[in-house]
């Protein structure tokens, strides 16, 4: 039950979210919302680096976000100490999963409200991009998106990369931001939207600039 109202919680932060994964990168984008004028918009964020090299972004509950990411450094840190090398993406999903998990078992837990993106360039199978939700599922995905107008972008994107199309880095990142864009039938300026990526080439997580948006955002509308 407890469940329901995390999912609810997600939704109800009315944000959407969209994770895309190309050839050699993975791109996510979300709506960053400044609520108030007087408020700083750079220390608003949905965007966590974990590690260096692996990246999340929260939908939903801002504060729960911000407890879980603690909880995954202080994991990803220990993991790395025991095993001498980076955790992989799909290790930190699964654990992501299993904590939302356990919290469905007990009375005295509150599961958080969050959907996480979990985004990095694995060794062995490239870029990765996963999405845990607060029941404890976690599914890898060419792309996805949570929060508010989850399902019509889902179905956006499906159309999109129904032909496993092999998307370069710039077409990555287009086709998230663009999917956004779809879905919530706006086109926004660079400041309203976050935008995280890693590259096969350069492995760490990076946020881009406003600048950086401001080009990908000119290079969709003269596409369109």
């Amino acid at each position: 039950m407890e469940t329901e109202y995390a999912f609810k919680a997600v939704k109800a932060a009315g944000v959407t979210s969209i994770g895309v994964r190309g050839k050699d990168s993975v791109c996510v984008v979300t709506q960053k919302k400044v609520p108030d004028k007087l408020l700083d918009p750079t220390s608003i964020t949905h965007l966590f680096s974990v590690t260096k090299f692996l990246g999340l972004l929260a939908t939903g509950t801002t504060a729960d976000a911000r407890t879980l990411v603690q909880q995954a450094r202080n994991e990803a840190a220990e993991f790395r100490f025991k095993y001498g090398y980076e955790m992989p993406v799909d290790v930190l999903a699964r654990w992501i999963a299993d904590k939302s998990q356990i919290y469905t078992q007990h009375a005295y837990m509150r599961p958080l409200g969050v959907v996480a993106m979990v985004l990095g360039i694995d060794d062995e199978n490239g870029p990765r991009l996963f999405k845990c939700d607060p029941a404890g599922h976690f599914f890898g995905h060419k792309a996805t998106s949570a929060g508010l107008k989850e399902q019509e972008a889902i179905n956006f994107l499906e159309k999109k990369m129904k032909n496993d199309p092999e998307f370069s880095y710039d077409e990555t990142v287009q086709t998230a931001i663009s999917a956004l864009q779809s879905v919530l039938q706006e086109d926004f300026k660079a400041n309203e939207i976050e935008v995280g990526v890693v590259r096969r080439d350069n492995p760490a997580f990076r946020v881009l600039t406003m600048e950086e948006i401001d080009e990908h955002l000119t290079a969709i509308s003269e596409r369109d």
